[in-house]
């Protein structure tokens, strides 16, 4: 069965970047959402099998439309990874403290997001791969 991510960005390159990795490496459906309130809204009528999440963002951050999400009964249910280029341990340690699935790291390799999604999501790799990167 063919999986639908929710990416919820404001950045429009890092979006469109995600989105067609995604749609490219793994074949999922993506939709896409600019803002929190509009990320909600799309959760809430397509029921995504899974919501990635950038943590900053304007008026409404990622922890806020986490929590929002949490609490409507009906997107509760929906997995959420969280993308951020948060890097320091302090600011990790607060984002692992909340109820996503995992934490992936901006800047991506869009060759390698698709398959860190399914891994974290305890997904079939359905010829996705999780390879690593050589250094040049």
């Amino acid at each position: 069965m063919k999986k639908t991510i929710l990416v919820v960005d404001d950045d429009d390159d890092a979006r469109e970047v995600t989105a067609l990795s995604l749609q490219t490496v793994a074949g999922w459906d993506v939709l896409e959402a600019y803002c929190g309130l509009q990320g909600i809204e799309s959760a809430m009528l397509n029921q995504p099998d899974a919501i990635l999440l950038d943590v900053m963002m304007p008026a409404m951050d990622g922890p806020a439309i986490l929590q929002k999400l949490k609490a409507a009964r009906s997107t509760a249910h929906i997995p959420v990874v969280l993308l951020t280029a948060r890097v320091r341990p302090s600011e990790r340690r607060t984002l692992a403290r909340l109820p996503v699935e995992a934490i992936l790291s901006k800047p991506f390799d869009p060759l390698q997001l698709a398959g860190q999604l399914a891994e974290a999501l305890g997904w079939p790799a359905n010829g996705v791969s999780v390879q690593c990167s050589s250094a040049v």
